[in-house]
């Protein structure tokens, strides 16, 4: 078989760690760094109202299925709009009860159509990262139209949360060029287009030494969508037997717990009850930091770099 270093893009890398992880030392000697995300998309998706050739067919509580090119689709977009006009503020208020702090994967245009709420992930302390200009394939831009998009991104997000994006995560995965575009681009800290390991690591990017701290779509709220999860005890349990793991595996090798939540879908009542059931679970244990990306980032630039 031919060596994947020949077509396009980073290297492949199947042997990470191998079976021999850093000990981490997490701030206050935490055995997991916690990391909850908030994918913020409403308003950016595809939309036969802006533009697009077919409306977002995916991530809602309807099932995939054909729709005629050019019509929208009403219900959808308003399943889109209850995350941002009721998700959004009962996360927030959650994150708020339980006193922590979240990292918000945001795309530009959504929160140009949401500014207060802009403003608001920032003035409560969460970390915002850019989540492209629209959440759109990236892999259907060539390199100079993502180059562009990247550039737009960041200046809006900037404009409307007051504060530089200084991590990068894709719309479900990269193209080939999108880690050396992010690299290029000279003000990101990080990315987390990866879904490979339980801890942060760094990669070479041409001759750059680049920090990637990956994500999940294990402990993601996108299982509802796509009819992996049923009720929201189905979540509640899978983040707790994901969390009993990783303490256990950390009292001697710390790791990282990355958990993917989207407003139009844990922003409904009852998935939001089994987030914070779960937050309460876990800050009912000893050793536990609950993370904003960022500051996992800065700890691992400081301690392993």
């Amino acid at each position: 078989m031919s060596k994947t270093t020949s077509i396009p893009g980073p290297a492949r890398d199947v042997v990470g760690y191998n079976g021999k992880p850093p000990k981490v030392t997490w701030p206050g000697g935490a055995r997991i760094a916690i990391s909850l995300v908030v994918n913020y998309e409403e308003g950016s998706e595809l939309a036969v109202g802006d533009g697009d050739a077919n409306p977002e067919r995916v991530l809602s509580e309807s099932a995939v299925r054909p729709w005629p090119a050019g019509k929208r689709d009403l219900a959808m977009e308003t399943m889109y709009e209850y995350g941002a006009r009721v998700g959004f503020w009962r996360l927030m208020d959650i994150f708020d009860e339980h006193d922590v702090k979240s990292t918000f994967y945001v795309c530009a245009v959504a929160l140009e159509r949401n500014r207060k709420a802009a403003r608001l992930i920032r003035e409560r302390g969460h970390d915002v990262v850019c989540h492209g200009y629209r959440w759109e394939d990236v892999t259907l831009l060539s390199r100079e139209q993502e180059r562009e998009h990247i550039r737009l991104a960041v200046k809006s997000i900037e404009e409307t949360t007051g504060e530089r994006p200084l991590g990068w995560y894709c719309r479900y995965g990269p193209s080939v060029n999108t880690r050396e575009l992010v690299v290029e681009e000279g003000g990101f800290v990080y990315d987390s287009d990866a879904y490979n390991d339980d801890l942060p690591y760094w990669t070479m990017v041409g001759d750059k030494k680049h920090l990637v701290i990956p994500y999940s779509l294990v402990n993601n709220d996108s299982r509802f969508g796509a009819g992996h999860f049923g009720p929201p005890e189905d979540f509640e349990e899978h983040l707790r037997y994901t969390f009993d793991r990783l303490y256990k595996e950390g009292a001697t090798y710390p790791k990282m717990m990355s958990i993917g939540l989207h407003m139009r879908l844990a922003g409904h009542p009852a998935r939001s009850e089994a987030v914070s059931k779960f937050i309460a679970y876990a800050k009912s244990f000893p050793d536990i930091w609950f993370a904003k990306r960022i500051d996992i980032a800065r700890h691992w630039q400081e301690n392993h770099a």
